[in-house]
């Protein structure tokens, strides 16, 4: 999979691209991720990919021409029917896990890093196939949400986790159990030792029998899921 990353501050993205999983998947040839700085298509000597917006207001909104130049550019390389051009912009549309598994499937992701008030809106109306958003909150620019974009895309690619079942019983996964279908939180998680200032692993799970123990994880990740994210069962 290659990813595009537009962005006015690529340093940014050194240390998390460089370390983990997302740094595997790029050893392992499985993810190719380039950076590209925004300042590289614009015109005039000071660079400017920015004005005052039309009809006044606060704030400077990005220029259609310098992110025109960069899409026209990295999409002309790459003739592939598999793949996707995003913005990172509050207003988008809430990322979560359904996406990453779909993002996951392409052969090419170009991501724009919006940044100050907001793009052009000519960039969202002919330019780009979708507006992301990490969240019901306002960060200083889209470098951070590409970023968790990036990792949770990359560590769904087969083969960048050595468990292939690793990504199959988490968080915001179909958990299946008998007649049951539903996307939960993960259930609780305990290891080494078994008993640690007093508290202890639940004895089902020392117990051996797998029917209980899957049936006990239901139950726990129904809990959980009632407690922290009641919104998921009402879907």
């Amino acid at each position: 999979m290659k990813i595009d990353i537009v962005t006015l501050f690529p340093k940014m993205f050194t240390g998390p691209f460089n370390e983990s999983i997302v740094k595997r998947a790029q050893d392992r040839k499985l993810a190719e991720i380039n950076l590209h700085y925004l300042r590289k298509w614009a015109k005039g000597v000071h660079q400017t990919v920015d004005d005052r917006p039309y009809g006044g207001g606060v704030g400077m909104v990005m220029m259609v021409q310098p992110l025109y130049d960069a899409i026209t550019e990295l999409k002309s390389k790459i003739q592939n029917p598999k793949s996707k051009i995003i913005l990172t912009d509050p207003g988008g549309t809430v990322y979560n896990q359904k996406k990453a598994a779909e993002f996951s499937k392409l052969d090419h992701l170009i991501i724009i890093s919006g940044h100050y008030e907001t793009v052009d809106q000519r960039v969202k109306d002919h330019l780009i196939d979708e507006e992301i958003s990490i969240g019901d909150y306002v960060l200083t620019g889209g470098e951070l949400p590409a970023m968790v974009i990036v990792d949770s895309t990359v560590r769904l690619i087969p083969g960048v986790l050595d468990k292939a079942d690793a990504t199959s019983v988490e968080s915001f996964s179909s958990l299946t159990h008998k007649d049951a279908n539903t996307q939960l939180l993960e259930y609780p998680q305990y290891t080494r030792p078994e008993d640690y200032n007093g508290w202890k692993v639940p004895e089902i799970l020392l117990s051996g029998n797998h029917e209980k123990i899957e049936n006990w994880r239901l139950e726990k990740a129904i809990e959980r899921t009632k407690k922290n994210r009641p919104d998921l069962l009402k879907k």
